[in-house]
């Protein structure tokens, strides 16, 4: 009943959570000197967002890949972003919200990443993942072939070496996670992890990239949302450090956007810090 509780109250969460902006304090300089700084940076901004976008035209179609008790309706605000700036954009609701094995809905993943690329004429789709589907996308690349098919993979808060909550909760559920197959296997020390993230945990030819955020409230400790062999990992508040987001705000969240999109149309990564 505990653990019921626990996952309906994340569920409310993800139709109240707004993206949050930080409060940057005022610098002291003269209203000119604050115009043309604004100016300059928004121009800067325009130009390399206008070059992201013109990048899109032929770019990889993009599977954003939900979590958790992640509802195609809840991702569609990133995928919107994604629309509007030029991508062929689906989403892969896990089958059972994500409750069960992970290697299975690997499975299911690797058949509906055939099916875009059937639809599409692309060798290659783009991942964008967030939670536990940064797990179920990886299983696919390492395991079942999508090294060959896959070639951006971007991850949003994924427990990539396990969480702490999870932990938690099959403590809770006496050892077994209510019967719960997935929160045992994001299980820090789970046998399903060691063989994940055993040898290279980011092999083929595909970039790889994580962000995660220091309020993330599912991923503890919040470094596991991290890779290595050679992996771009992107702490947000590294960058900008007032700004606040959530795990479920990853999807939601401007700055944690633009890094989306640069990573998508191959541009150096820098944050946009005020990105609604």
């Amino acid at each position: 009943m505990l653990l019921r509780t626990i996952l309906a109250a994340t569920t409310a969460a993800t139709a109240l959570l707004v993206p949050a902006t930080a409060a940057f304090a005022e610098p002291t300089t003269t209203a000119a000197a604050t115009t043309t700084a604004t100016s300059t940076g928004s121009a800067e901004a325009g130009t390399a967002e206008a070059v992201q976008s013109a990048a899109a035209a032929g770019a990889d179609p993009v599977i954003v890949v939900g979590g958790l008790i992640g509802i195609s309706i809840a991702y569609e605000p990133i995928a919107a972003r994604l629309r509007a700036d030029g991508y062929r954009v689906s989403i892969y609701q896990l089958p059972n919200l994500g409750f069960g094995d992970i290697r299975e809905s690997a499975r299911a993943l690797s058949s509906y990443v055939d099916q875009v690329r059937s639809a599409t004429g692309a060798a290659k789709v783009d991942l964008v993942t967030h939670s536990e589907g940064g797990l179920v996308s990886r299983w696919y690349v390492k395991f079942l072939g999508g090294a060959a098919k896959v070639d951006q993979y971007v991850s949003l808060g994924s427990p990539q070496q396990g969480t702490y909550v999870a932990n938690i909760i099959n403590f809770l559920g006496l050892g077994s996670c209510a019967g719960i197959v997935a929160c045992q296997q994001m299980s820090i020390g789970s046998s399903f992890l060691a063989d994940l993230n055993g040898g290279d945990d980011t092999p083929g030819a595909v970039r790889w990239t994580t962000v995660r955020t220091w309020q993330d409230e599912l991923v503890r400790p919040v470094d596991n949302a991290s890779l290595a062999d050679g992996a771009t990992n992107v702490l947000v508040q590294a960058w900008c450090p007032l700004r606040i987001v959530g795990h479920l705000g990853l999807v939601l969240d401007g700055t944690t956007y633009s890094v989306v999109r640069q990573v998508l149309a191959g541009a150096a990564i820098r944050p946009n810090c005020f990105a609604l």
